[in-house]
């Protein structure tokens, strides 16, 4: 194996580190949202002890925004700054597709029909969540699969993403200057991260809109910074190549400053206040140092280590799985009677929500998502159909 090889091999591990650990901590916050609701201004519910509460409430959905954006973006990044090939729209689209799609229209028909059991029932709810849409509905945004409004949001940057990308290759492929290049595609990050911090500080101070108004802070016009973030690290780590790669000790402090930022951010996440207001943005900025610092390294790290264990590896081969059948199990448990009452009983509660979900998505990793990722070899890098029967060679 080249050296080339083990580097995106430690890397591709290390990515799978860090969607198990955020998937073990979506499923941890929601368990916890079950047992200590929000209050009536949307800020996060209190624990008698700040520190716990803290650690509870850090919501990782910005790092899967910032971690999506940033592996989807460093080819045409590449291609904008160096030259670099990139993939075709449709080819693009295409895997997305065979990696969202399946499972998460299954999963919808099957949590939608055993909530509604006579036609037509809640067909509206139905429509949306299938069209990707419910996000922009005050009401149902968290109806049937509730933490899926985040999917909602991975399509639109899917969207955008295949415009953007190409337009910003063709932008810079007149310009001389590789410098001008990576700042015409900074700026234009720097753009897409502004503008929702705009629309959250007029929506908020100006209008006074409360946070509990979903479709106003969780929508795309809010929400998009974190794949902004993303993108600027694809441009960062493009403009770098292997250049100016860390050492333990530049690394190390760099990951438990962010570590340590996350922490203080959700710690100081009081109602009304700036860090409440501005969480998620803050939160991508910390998220994309820390993401960073872990794979720009020139050698393995203890950190690096942690998030290349095995256990963490296989959380992350069915993180999606988990993200998408943990809610419904932990409610099914709850409506069985099969969860402990009352909030002293949320962590024997994450337990069993955990021991029944973990096998869930496991099952369905092997049964749904990895039979339909078996689609991508349909076509090749150019999005055109694969000839799996070439003719025989003459003689």
């Amino acid at each position: 194996m080249s050296s080339t090889d083990a580097a995106a091999g430690n890397r591709n591990r290390t990515v799978a580190g860090f969607r198990g650990l955020a998937a073990i901590s979506t499923v941890a916050f929601h368990v916890w949202q079950q047992y200590f609701r929000y209050d009536a201004g949307g800020s996060h519910p209190p624990v008698d002890n700040p520190v716990i509460g803290a650690a509870l409430s850090l919501e990782v959905i910005d790092l899967f925004f910032v971690l999506s954006a940033y592996l989807l973006t460093l080819s045409y990044a590449r291609a904008a700054i160096d030259g670099r090939s990139t993939r075709t729209a449709r080819h693009f689209l295409f895997r997305r597709a065979i990696r969202i799609l399946p499972l998460y229209v299954l999963a919808v028909l099957v949590v939608w029909a055993s909530r509604n059991p006579t036609l037509p029932g809640n067909w509206r709810d139905l429509v949306e969540h299938l069209t990707f849409t419910h996000v922009f509905d005050q009401q149902r945004i968290f109806y049937t699969l509730g933490p899926t409004w985040s999917l909602s949001l991975e399509v639109l940057f899917y969207l955008v993403l295949v415009a953007l990308g190409p337009l910003a290759v063709r932008a810079c492929r007149p310009l001389r200057r590789r410098r001008t290049r990576v700042a015409v595609c900074a700026a234009g990050c720097l753009f897409l991260f502004a503008a929702p911090l705009a629309w959250i500080a007029v929506a908020h101070y100006g209008f006074g809109v409360p946070h509990t108004d979903w479709v106003v802070y969780f929508g795309p016009q809010a929400r998009f910074g974190g794949f902004a973030a993303g993108m600027g690290l694809a441009v960062l780590t493009a403009a770098l190549g292997d250049r100016g790669r860390l050492g333990p000790r530049t690394a190390l402090p760099l990951v438990a400053f962010a570590l340590a930022g996350l922490f203080a951010l959700s710690l100081d996440s009081g109602p009304e206040n700036f860090t409440f207001t501005f969480y998620h943005p803050i939160a991508s900025v910390l998220w994309l140092v820390l993401i960073f610092s872990t794979l720009h390294v020139r050698q393995q790290t203890f950190w690096q280590g942690f998030l290349s264990s095995r256990w963490l590896a296989a959380a992350g081969l069915v993180s999606y799985s988990l993200f998408i059948w943990h809610e419904p199990v932990m409610l099914q448990l709850h409506q069985a009677g099969l969860l402990p009452a009352g909030q002293s009983g949320f962590p024997l509660a994450l337990l069993i929500v955990f021991a029944a979900a973990v096998p869930v998505a496991t099952a369905s990793y092997w049964l749904i998502e990895y039979p339909a990722s078996l689609l991508g070899r349909l076509k090749d890098h150019r999005g055109r159909p694969r000839d799996f029967y070439p003719e025989p060679a003459t003689r």
